[in-house]
């Protein structure tokens, strides 16, 4: 049977290139990057490589805007419980919206918890906030706007720039999390505005386990966690040396082959939804046309259910999602479609199709071979399936 993954949001398979540049830092260059001898002096030198690799990428004034941590949750923890405790002093308002990843969502209710208060922005139909509505809810007591660069189930890209503009102009600390966008188009800190950026090693060729967190010189930023001075005192805990050389490899590979890589894979994308609105009836795009990743394609096949469309395709070897990886399990329609207003109905029978730069021509088609003969058997048993 073919194997073909199409769940690359969820994670995408670790770059040999990066595999072979890590092999080593498990069994030669194994010391502790703290430590003072010549051990830990080898690793602290291939961590700090590491470190110029990620800024290059993201194209930060200095390797020393970057902490390494445990990956995009850490990264989205750091960063917001961080700066809304550093500067609680000058007020406890937080701006964020209604379809962040759970990682920003659940820590903004954990601070609402801590006597902050936040305001969730809404979203138009293809999941974008509405830049009139993010100026009216800045009070005198806004300390931070945490809003997504491009949203991790539909792909849809915020307007990252603009937002950046409101906060410089406004005098506010923003963040935002970048783990979906990093690495599928280029990214640059200053032009954006941010003050704080999450990255993630696994959404683009890199190790589980490790991610960073730009910030900005000057940022004031509480540690989320004691313990040691690691990280110049920012990140307590010793470093994952193989992880951040594993991330560092995948942002050098991002930086160089990047855009031709995701040219290629906007062309497979474009040809699968071209295929699935042809050959198959009563679909739905979830997200906007053209503001969207180049890799992710949200479907909404009406009056079916997702986890039965996935688990049809999973029995032909085709890996896809009902949306991010981190709710699978719930029950619950999306957040992020319904805060965009999606039917409910049609909600359930949403599917994300996210590519790597490993997919190729075949593996569309063998997906389109197999994808509607599925639909059409799971819509003859729906009791709610109407024939238009």
């Amino acid at each position: 049977m073919r194997k073909v993954y199409l769940d690359a949001n969820a994670t995408t398979k670790v770059h040999p290139e990066v595999v072979k540049t890590m092999l080593p830092f498990f069994d030669q260059i194994y010391g502790n990057a703290s430590s003072v001898h010549a051990f830990g002096r080898a690793a602290k030198k291939h961590l700090e490589e590491s470190r110029a690799k990620v800024a290059a990428l993201i194209k930060a004034d200095s390797s020393d805007e970057i902490v390494f941590t445990s990956g995009g949750t850490e990264s989205d923890n750091l960063a917001i419980k961080g700066a809304a405790f550093a500067l609680k002093s000058k007020g406890n308002h937080i701006i964020t919206s209604s379809v962040e990843h759970l990682a920003v969502l659940n820590t903004c209710k954990y601070l609402e918890k801590q006597g902050f208060r936040v305001t969730y922005l809404g979203v138009d139909e293809y999941g974008i906030i509405n830049l009139d509505e993010l100026k009216k809810s800045i009070t005198t007591d806004t300390i931070l706007i945490t809003v997504m660069a491009a949203n991790n189930e539909t792909g849809t890209i915020m307007p990252v720039e603009e937002i950046g503009g409101i906060a410089k102009e406004k005098g506010i600390t923003f963040h935002t999390d970048a783990v979906q966008y990093i690495g599928k188009g280029p990214f640059d800190v200053k032009k954006c505005g941010a003050h704080l950026v999450s990255i993630s090693a696994h959404k683009i060729n890199g190790p589980k386990g490790v991610g960073a967190l730009y910030i900005k010189k000057g940022q004031k930023l509480e540690p989320t966690q004691q313990g040691g001075h690691h990280e110049k005192g920012r990140r307590a805990g010793t470093e994952n040396v193989p992880g951040i050389v594993g991330l560092g490899k995948a942002c050098e590979i991002a930086l160089k082959e990047g855009e031709q890589n995701y040219a290629k894979i906007k062309n497979l994308k474009d040809k699968l939804f071209k295929r699935i609105t042809s050959e198959i009836k009563q679909t739905k795009l979830n997200g906007h046309p053209e503001k969207c990743l180049p890799n992710t394609l949200n479907v909404s096949f009406n009056y079916l259910e997702g986890e039965s469309i996935i688990l049809s395709l999973d029995l032909e070897g085709i890996a896809v999602s009902t949306g991010s990886a981190c709710t699978s399990g719930s029950l619950e329609p999306s957040h992020v479609l319904k805060s965009m207003g999606v039917d409910p109905l049609f909600a359930q029978g949403s599917v994300r199709f996210s590519l790597q730069i490993f997919n190729t021509d075949e593996d569309i088609d063998y997906v389109m071979e197999k994808l509607p003969p599925i639909i059409e058997r799971l819509r003859k048993m729906s009791p709610v399936y109407k024939e238009e």
